[in-house]
């Protein structure tokens, strides 16, 4: 996949429209709206699962479970606790560990139960589960009940990307470009990071495999949603990312027509 503009404010795509239709001065307006969001983002693609950044890095996403600690014996959390001191000292790579709270969202089971009820020939009991929806509902919009989730970032990055001046990588963090002849490296380059990276990812997977903790990699459409709602906290609980193809997704073949048009 290619630049994530649907992430960041596009707009979702019309069923009546049709793309021969599409001129050139509108996809221009366009780029120039997505670029000044765009600019500033240090990842640039997203492909096989693998989260691409701009100056070459690759990076893996795992959503991990919890452990409830507390209610472990002893012996348990000693055993978690020398297992989790196993996997940290085994680890010769850096990993990021992201707590992410946000406001628990209920809302396809509420549809769920809604359509349940629906379903009743009973009258009674269409009217008791379609309020029972309904007051969960309230509930959790009244008390802002919180869900936590769990996530560790593996990343693994080309010599090109580690040995950079200290000045230089202060820029390319304060306005990190990207261009057609950077998104081709990183073409050349994706096999061999991806094979890297993946040898990292089986590593921390049995690690926490051995302290109870079960962990999946995030695919595509769970990255782009997971930047969507993290990047649009309100927009993201009233316009949900219910399939990425109703979004407009730019890929390095139009990124490259567009700067070839520019430069004419």
């Amino acid at each position: 996949m290619g630049l994530l503009d649907g992430l960041f404010g596009t707009k979702k795509k019309d069923s009546k429209a049709s793309t021969t239709n599409t001129s050139k001065a509108s996809r221009k307006s366009s780029a120039s709206t997505m670029a000044a969001t765009q600019i500033h983002l240090k990842f640039g693609e997203i492909r096989d699962n693998i989260l691409v950044l701009k100056n070459g890095g690759v990076r893996a996403v795992l959503k991990a479970t919890s452990i409830n600690f507390n209610l472990k014996s002893e012996e348990e959390r000693n055993a978690i606790t020398m297992s989790y001191q196993g996997f940290i000292n085994s680890l010769e790579f850096p990993v990021q560990i992201m707590v992410r709270s946000k406001k628990l969202d209920i809302d396809n089971y509420i549809e769920k139960i809604k359509k349940m009820g629906e379903k009743q020939e009973n009258k009674l009991l269409k009217d008791q589960t379609i309020e029972y929806a309904d007051f969960v509902k309230k509930l959790v919009e009244y008390t802002d009940i919180m869900q936590k989730e769990f996530y560790v970032v593996i990343p693994y990055n080309p010599v090109r990307a580690r040995n950079v001046p200290l000045f230089q990588k202060f820029f390319q963090n304060l306005r990190p470009k990207d261009s057609y002849a950077e998104i081709k490296k990183r073409h050349k380059e994706f096999a061999n990071l991806k094979k890297q990276l993946a040898q990292r990812l089986n590593i921390v997977e049995s690690g926490l495999a051995n302290c109870g903790i079960k962990t999946d990699q995030l695919t595509t459409e769970q990255i782009i949603e997971l930047l969507y709602n993290t990047y649009n906290p309100q927009i993201s609980r009233t316009e949900k990312v219910k399939n990425v193809s109703d979004f407009t997704i730019q890929t390095d073949e139009e990124s490259k027509e567009e700067e070839e048009s520019e430069v004419k």
